[in-house]
């Protein structure tokens, strides 16, 4: 039976992303998907097309999906059979990271209304129409996910990870110490770890936490 994974990065990421992942996922075919802009009314439909092209070809489509790309694919494929997504430091709950993108720059809802848009200090760009989508396009999300957190992400609050992870068909792994971007050799090997762990578990026994200390030996 051919298996597909397809890969969704985050911002300012790249399909080729997807290469370094292929020594954890063996008997899977990766097909990486790359988005020119972060909006997510024009990412839908690349998402619901390269999904729609694989299906042709496999019998099982899994998805891994990193940051901002977690939301983009759920607003895609919330309705489309997948058989497993694994999110890596996954942006959640898209209106809560703008109410709090908000916050640090000081912006009230009425002046962001009435501006539309608003550049931040911290390299963002403040949006009420995004605001508002992200208000209008509730996620229903029901595929057997497992996400990777760490635990000094910058983006998404533990708060908001442990709504999503009681609401939903997920397990949660965190890794302490560990930052939304993985990136370090310590960091990148916790992931190799766990990815290699979560591909292959088709029929998950329980949902919760699971708090996974990095070991040396690992």
């Amino acid at each position: 039976m051919k298996k597909a994974i397809i890969y969704i990065h985050g911002k300012g990421g790249n399909h080729l992303e997807s290469e370094s992942y292929k020594k954890n996922c063996p008997g899977f075919d990766i097909i990486g998907l790359d988005y020119e802009v972060d909006f997510p009314w024009i990412v839908i439909d690349k998402i619901k097309n390269i999904y729609e092209d694989v299906k042709k070809e496999y019998e099982k489509i899994y998805i891994i999906a990193n940051s901002i790309g977690a939301y983009f694919t759920m607003l895609s494929l919330q309705d489309y059979k997948i058989e497993k997504a694994l999110f890596i430091s996954p942006i959640l709950d898209m209106e809560r990271l703008i109410l709090d993108m908000m916050i640090w720059a000081n912006v009230s809802e009425q002046e962001l209304l009435e501006k539309g848009e608003i550049s931040t200090d911290f390299g963002e760009v403040l949006s009420w129409e995004y605001l508002c989508f992200a208000r209008k396009n509730k996620i229903n999300w029901e595929v057997p996910t497992e996400i990777l957190y760490a635990e000094n992400d910058n983006l998404t609050s533990l708060e908001t990870v442990n709504k999503f992870v009681k609401n939903h068909n997920a397990n949660l792994t965190i890794m302490e110490n560990g930052e939304h971007w993985f990136h370090t050799e310590e960091q990148i090997s916790f992931l190799d770890n766990w990815m290699k762990k979560s591909i292959n578990i088709d029929n998950p026994t329980q949902l919760g936490v699971q708090l996974n200390r990095f070991l040396k030996n690992i």
